[in-house]
């Protein structure tokens, strides 16, 4: 069974939440209740969580910083309107000077930033960011370890353990 980019998602989120009950996971991924249960099976089944659900957080820091660039590849696109991710986003965007490059956005109507539409790891990312800054942070951390060069991926993965472990 391969991991999907909601797999991820769902990863992330439970590693961040208290309620791991299927439906605050849905909620709070973005995802319907047949689809959480799904990517449930999935990380268990690939050790990103253990069957009570709990995280183990070892193999979810593994995966975020060594395997999701391999994975889910970053995609590029136009210049669009969206939600600023990677290093362009908090906390890395006061740590890394961008230059005069456009910031990376996830594609997104409702969002407030222009510049390269940096496809989300899922469709309902920029939705469940909005609502949910410490996941919002996080996603951001992965897109840069995604999307990044050698020293925003360094210090994404340094700031996401932090936050993880």
């Amino acid at each position: 069974m391969a991991l999907r980019p909601q797999d991820v998602l769902v990863t992330v989120v439970v590693a961040l939440a208290k309620d791991r009950s299927y439906p605050a996971i849905a909620g709070a991924a973005g995802l319907s209740l047949s689809e959480a249960h799904a990517s449930v099976r999935h990380c268990i089944a690939a050790g990103l969580l253990r069957a009570d659900r709990s995280p183990n957080r070892a193999g979810i820091l593994e995966f975020l910083t060594h395997g999701v660039k391999y994975s889910f590849p970053a995609k590029r696109g136009r210049i669009s309107r969206g939600m600023l991710t990677a290093h362009a986003a908090a906390p890395l965007r006061d740590l890394i000077d961008a230059g005069t490059d456009p910031p990376p956005v996830w594609p997104d109507p409702e969002g407030t930033d222009r510049g390269e539409a940096l496809e989300p790891l899922y469709r309902s990312v920029p939705a469940v960011a909005r609502r949910d800054p410490k996941l919002y942070e996080i996603l951001c951390l992965v897109d840069a370890i995604r999307a990044g060069r050698a020293r925003e991926r360094a210090l994404a993965e340094k700031l996401l353990r932090e936050r993880i472990e």
